[in-house]
């Protein structure tokens, strides 16, 4: 059987980078650059104030106390351009740009106003309160690199340096299909023998949170000629996803069906625990991942396997498989000849130390454990027993998954 490693690295090699769409900066929440994004203003434009009080020069509040000429105000947007002569001061407010000969702000607090006379209580330093041109940024400078994520933050600050579009990568469009004669969609009528499909909405809400587009087929039955009707839905995708049917049962159908209808198959199964039965093949251009029917091992697997593939399409660099230091929380058996990947919980000791806790129980039929889980804790192959305490490895589930 194929490695995790292996496999992940052919799956990979499937995706490139998607084209770049441009749209406006309040639309962009959670897209991913295409492209630097470049200031096209200096900010701030002037040397501003960073508190409400008077501009003075330095030099002429040195020996304060001292009472010097208010000879005008400058609001915020405004602006105070004639000569100051000395012992002159200029109310102004944050914000407001500083009048020419000014070099600094005493603040309201230190000084003590009569009519058009201002008592300077203490004295300031050149450069006091006050905020340089271009202290935030430059034109030109490049405040977002390509391949990020936009945040609140990020859309902040690209309206800020003027960039009302942005180029971003088109979020990939993930065509999914769950398959099985024994699966009804919730809320329908449960036969003797049928369970409610759970699959279809996790793998489209998690291709949603890794940033991708889902498409939701339904549930295909196990007929080659229903499958190959819905697979045809998929045209035009930049990725199939499907759930079940990829073992070696006589109704685990979708290999066939993928091979009669063109498709090149990669690998059909894996060295890991839970998710063996896990394809990569290619359908006249369109990538295919047959996931595990069982849902927790289709979850681990898209974790695995479909976060990186929609990285790679968005243009993000992001580790495949992204890894944090953990201790064991209990002792830990010797393990199999497949990559082990154990629902835990998450928790901190007196030290700091993060410590990963696997359930007892880590059969892949129960999706409540993975839902109560915060991470997979990875075992090797043939890794051999460890005591509690001893270091581990853990993969995060990341935000939304």
């Amino acid at each position: 059987m194929l490695s995790v490693e292996d496999a992940r690295t052919q799956v990979l090699a499937a995706f490139t980078p998607l084209p770049a769409e441009v749209v406006s900066v309040e639309r962009a929440l959670g897209r991913v650059l295409a492209q630097d994004v470049a200031a096209r203003v200096t900010q701030p434009p002037r040397d501003v104030s960073a508190m409400d009080g008077y501009a003075v020069r330095a030099q002429d509040v040195a020996n304060a106390p001292i009472t010097m000429r208010v000879v005008g105000e400058v609001p915020a947007g405004g602006d105070f351009d004639r000569p100051l002569g000395p012992g002159e001061a200029v109310r102004i407010f944050t914000g407001a740009p500083l009048p020419r000969d000014t070099d600094t702000v005493v603040i309201q607090e230190n000084t003590a106003r009569d009519g058009d006379q201002v008592t300077v209580q203490q004295a300031e330093p050149k450069g006091r309160w006050v905020r340089p041109a271009g202290l935030d940024f430059q034109a030109g400078s490049v405040g977002l690199t390509a391949g990020r994520q936009l945040s609140a933050r990020d859309i902040g600050l690209a309206a800020a340096m003027n960039r009302p579009w942005l180029s971003v990568r088109r979020k990939p469009r993930v065509v999914v299909l769950a398959t099985g004669n024994e699966i009804v969609l919730p809320g329908e009528e449960l036969g003797p023998s049928q369970i409610v499909s759970s699959n279809g909405y996790a793998l489209s809400a998690f291709v949603a949170a890794c940033g991708g587009e889902p498409l939701h087929l339904g549930v295909a039955p196990d007929t080659k000629d229903g499958l190959r009707q819905m697979l045809a839905g998929a045209a035009q995708a930049d990725l199939l996803l499907t759930s079940g049917g990829v073992s070696v049962g006589e109704h685990d159908l979708v290999q066939d069906v993928l091979t009669e209808m063109g498709a090149d198959l990669g690998f059909w199964k894996i060295a890991m625990r839970p998710g063996k039965p896990l394809m990569l093949a290619n359908l006249q251009g369109t990538p295919v991942l047959g996931l595990p029917g069982n849902p927790v091992s289709g979850l681990v697997c898209s974790t695995l396997f479909v976060r990186p593939a929609i990285d790679r399409m968005l243009g993000r660099d992001a580790p495949a498989e992204p890894r944090l230091p953990a201790l064991a929380g209990r002792d830990l058996d010797e393990n199999g000849g497949r990559q082990d990947y154990m629902r835990c919980t998450l928790s901190q000791d007196a030290d700091g130390n993060r410590i990963a806790t696997p359930f007892d129980k880590q059969d892949s039929s129960m999706l409540s454990r993975l839902t109560q889980a915060d991470a997979l804790l990875v075992r090797a192959p043939h890794a051999p027993a460890q005591a509690a305490g001893s270091p581990v490895e853990v993969v995060p589930f990341g935000a939304g998954i």
